[in-house]
This record gives structure tokens, sequence and C-alpha cells, in this order.
């Protein structure tokens, strides 16, 4: 899957979560730039993803992301491991 592809499937689940389909996400997008994108919305948008890439992200991995972008970077190298 590249990363437009990934971006693009991103986008929906970020639009589910924060349940706004007004939602659009860069890769230079961060949680400041989403209304309601706080550490509870954070956890389960994590888990959302994991469901929807059917992948597992670890702590770790997820408490380096900086922005949208390092995150289509992560889900990149698992759905392509």
């Amino acid at each position: 899957m590249d990363d437009m592809n990934i971006q693009s499937t991103l986008q929906d689940v970020f639009q589910d979560v924060f349940d706004d389909q007004s939602v659009v996400i860069t890769r230079a997008t961060t949680a400041s730039d989403v209304e309601g994108w706080d550490s509870f919305n954070h956890v389960r948008l994590i888990v959302a993803v994991e469901e929807k890439f059917k992948i597992s992200l670890s702590t770790a991995e997820v408490a380096d992301l900086r922005n949208v972008g390092e995150l289509i970077d992560l889900i990149g190298s698992h759905v392509s491991a």
C-alpha cells in the first residue's frame, strides 16, 4: 500500500474517530490542528488505525509520532512488513 492510499484510508479513520466529515489531514497535520484531538481521542485514533490497517503499534512507536506524516510512514512500514 503506497502513501497516498494510506493517507486516503487514514482520512476516513480520522473522520470516523472525530465524528467530523470536514476533517482534512495532510502529512503536516498535528493534534493541535484537529478539534477534539485530546489524549482520549488519541487512544481511540490509534486503536482505529490498528483495526483498519490490521497492524499492531507499540507504545514507543506511537509516543514518538509528531505529525500525521510520521503516522503514515509508520503504518507503511507495518503494512509492507
